[in-house]
């Protein structure tokens, strides 16, 4: 995976990253640790394509929060998940629960509605490890669910529950791409066993990394001020038009709760996700294959290297090994920072220039194994211009 210079977690650069949880720090929304888990994708089989009808599409402007929670809060479920034997009370969920010696426990968290087909997302780490699955709809009636599938690099699940089809309310996805710090936006969710709480605010900012799991990043996360807390994991993040542009997943908390910084996995990360899940293919994410760190334009002077994304590390057989790219050779420490010297400064990619190992992660993230791209390289002042082919990021 890519690493920032204070930060090198993995050892190969991949598509994705997930943000642990610590005192101080990224939170699952609940707050608690939760140790890192080997990345398990399962599927069941591929079901008839299901339809999509969806009760809160607008195309006239913006809506009001009321009016947003009345048309979309039918579609938003409570999922309770049971744990049993050694796992009860072991502490590895994010929403809490009872138990403990040795018996179950029960955690909560949030889902909502994508299909008539009864398939529901939600986080990975609300589902990780239960023995049950439950899901409470907006009249209260109860349905037990299945795990369809998972994903631990992007933190998403998708359930599936045999509901009649009066229940199930789709949601309709906006595109991520397309938010901008300052626009308006509505969370709903399930916090504290508090069903269908509403709560608004704006885009705080965009294109956050965030942490998964398993220690993978997610890209292009947005950063919102909207009240989320304990229980709101899974749950949508809607723009003014009522439509899901995120999947509420993280708080940032010295705490344990909300003080108004929260983050959300974008849609355009959940639809290709989930619809891969729900197709009953393994998930998969592109790999270049090295480990970098950044290279700030106001200290490549000095470290004696171009700015952009410097190549720490390469993967052994990966598209940048076949590539011909170069590992760095030793390090330049700088203000108690180390900094790879003596190796390949990627400069651009696809021509788009890359400033930082986050922005290289988030357009790699864009593309599937297989893809070819061009890398602009600068080695000892000399610049050139190779193509990696992208492979495929292994369980990790």
């Amino acid at each position: 995976m890519f690493s920032s210079p204070r930060r090198r977690a993995a050892a190969v650069v991949a598509a994705v990253v997930l943000v642990g949880a610590s005192a101080a720090a990224i939170a699952y929304g609940l707050g608690s640790d939760k140790a890192p888990v080997t990345q398990t994708v399962t599927a069941a089989a591929p079901a008839a394509q299901p339809t999509t009808r969806s009760s809160t599409a607008n195309t006239s402007g913006p809506l009001g929060v009321g009016a947003i929670a009345t048309a979309v809060s039918p579609g938003v479920v409570e999922v309770v998940t049971t744990t049993s034997g050694s796992n009860g009370g072991s502490g590895t969920f994010p929403f809490g629960g009872g138990g403990g010696n040795g018996g179950s426990s029960e955690a909560e968290g949030t889902g909502f509605v994508v299909d008539t087909a009864g398939h529901i997302v939600t986080n990975e780490h609300v589902i990780q490890g239960a023995s049950a699955v439950t899901v409470k709809f907006d009249d209260q009636s109860v349905f037990k669910a299945t795990v369809v599938g998972s994903d631990a690099s992007t933190d998403l699940a998708v359930l599936k529950v045999n509901a009649p089809a009066s229940l199930l309310h789709p949601l309709t996805y906006g595109d991520s791409n397309d938010v901008k710090v300052g626009d308006g936006v509505v969370a709903i969710g399930d916090p504290y066993q508090l069903d269908d709480t509403v709560t608004s605010g704006i885009v705080s900012a965009v294109g956050r990394e965030i942490i998964s799991p398993n220690n993978m990043p997610i890209e292009n996360a947005i950063q919102t001020d909207a009240a989320i807390n304990h229980g709101n994991s899974g749950g949508v993040l809607l723009s003014l038009e009522g439509k899901v542009i995120g999947v509420t997943a993280q708080i940032q908390s010295s705490g344990g709760g909300n003080e108004g910084i929260g983050f959300a996995i974008p849609s355009q990360t959940v639809q290709s996700v989930t619809s891969q899940i729900i197709a009953g293919q393994t998930v998969k994410h592109a790999l270049l294959g090295i480990d970098v760190d950044t290279i700030p334009a106001s200290l490549a002077g000095t470290i004696g290297d171009a700015a952009g994304v410097a190549v720490a590390k390469v993967e052994p057989g990966s598209g940048a090994d076949k590539a011909g790219l170069k590992a760095s050779t030793g390090t330049t420490t700088i203000a108690g920072v180390q900094y790879p010297t003596g190796g390949d400064v990627i400069t651009s990619i696809d021509g788009t220039k890359v400033a930082t190992a986050q922005q290289l992660r988030a357009i790699i993230d864009q593309h599937q194994p297989g893809d070819v791209v061009k890398l602009d390289v600068s080695r000892g002042g000399q610049t050139r211009t190779v193509s990696a082919t992208l492979g495929t990021r292994t369980s990790s």
